[in-house]
């Protein structure tokens, strides 16, 4: 994720002369950056979107850790109608200079996450924003209630195990 990533939400943040007691971000999404972000993730709306971050330096570069928040209205997969929901997601997320990134990971380290790049000195929260939405978004919404207990009638009579079910009923 880089400052010039285009995306319908931008928060260009530098980071260069971050305090040593660090420093606390408060993105807010406008009307348009949710309509926007609502047609890119294929949702009917996006009411609200925000995210709270703090960030502090660390040797290699500045860590974020904050948390991301959405009203959103979703499509259930089962009845398809339209139901509101809301999404918190938890941000923890590394920064660095491309300068200061390791290579290659070691092999054995299988969690190992590298970090996102700090261009000209900045980052941009707005997109880490919109990714931590998109990260937690439901793939197959359902909405409150709705369950998906289908059993077609045809599927007893036809199954091979039929024959033997009247077999045991004659008992």
């Amino acid at each position: 994720m880089t400052p010039e990533a285009v995306g319908p939400l931008t928060r260009i943040v530098d980071v260069v002369n971050i305090p040593p007691t660090g420093k606390h971000v408060r993105i807010e999404a406008s009307v348009d950056e949710c309509r926007a972000l609502a047609r890119d993730f294929g949702l009917p709306d996006i009411r609200d979107l925000s995210g709270e971050f703090n960030l502090t330096t660390t040797a290699k570069g500045v860590h974020v850790h904050g948390t991301v928040k959405a009203g959103i209205t979703q499509v259930c997969v089962v009845s398809l109608d339209s139901f509101d929901s809301t999404i918190e997601e938890e941000v923890e997320v590394d920064f660095a200079e491309p300068s200061g990134m390791p290579a290659e990971p070691p092999t054995e380290m299988h969690d190992y996450e590298p970090p996102d790049e700090i261009v000209n000195g900045q980052i941009d929260l707005g997109a880490l924003t919109a990714e931590f939405l998109a990260l937690g978004l439901d793939p197959y919404p359902r909405k409150p209630g709705i369950s998906f207990d289908y059993k077609d009638p045809r599927d007893a009579k036809d199954s091979p195990f039929a024959a033997l079910d009247s077999l045991k009923e004659k008992d």
